[in-house]
């Protein structure tokens, strides 16, 4: 079984190979973000699979960000690349949760915690956060549970 390191710099030469220009610089990309975070700190380490999937989830998160910044300053090329490149990088993600599940599973945090009200937000995200960690989006899960605490 490969590594999910492995898998992307067996991607990039397929890429390279079939010239897929957008392919192969997305990754290249996003290996350069994964050997920074290897050798960040004072000893060079080998990430692990979770590691890695949490800096693809960090450039994907950079490239949602730069097209709403490029489509909202009128530059739609931009921002058309900046989405071709998030959804190579999503391919490498797991599937992010659906609204409805991820309304069922703060429900069901909130009725476990007890909280009432947005005072009690912290101790909702305390148990919603592992259930839900790599699946969806952090700012999504907030305004889930602000939602459920407010209305």
């Amino acid at each position: 079984m490969t590594t999910l390191k492995e898998q992307l710099q067996e991607d990039l030469t397929a890429a390279i190979r079939s010239r897929d220009e957008l392919r192969s610089s997305t990754i290249r990309l996003t290996l350069s973000a994964v050997t920074s975070e290897e050798v960040a700190g004072k000893v060079k380490r080998e990430l692990s699979d979770d590691e890695v999937l949490k800096v693809i989830a960090k450039e994907a998160k950079k490239r949602r960000e730069a097209a709403t910044a490029f489509a909202d300053a009128g530059r739609t090329e931009s921002a058309a690349l900046e989405r071709a490149e998030g959804e190579v990088l999503a391919e490498y993600l797991p599937k992010q949760l659906s609204d409805e599940e991820l309304t069922a599973i703060v429900a069901e945090a909130v009725a476990a915690s007890g909280a009432t009200g947005p005072q009690g937000m912290g101790a909702v995200m305390k148990l919603v956060k592992p259930k839900v960690d790599g699946l969806a989006e952090g700012g999504r899960v907030a305004a889930a549970v602000k939602a459920a605490l407010t209305g």
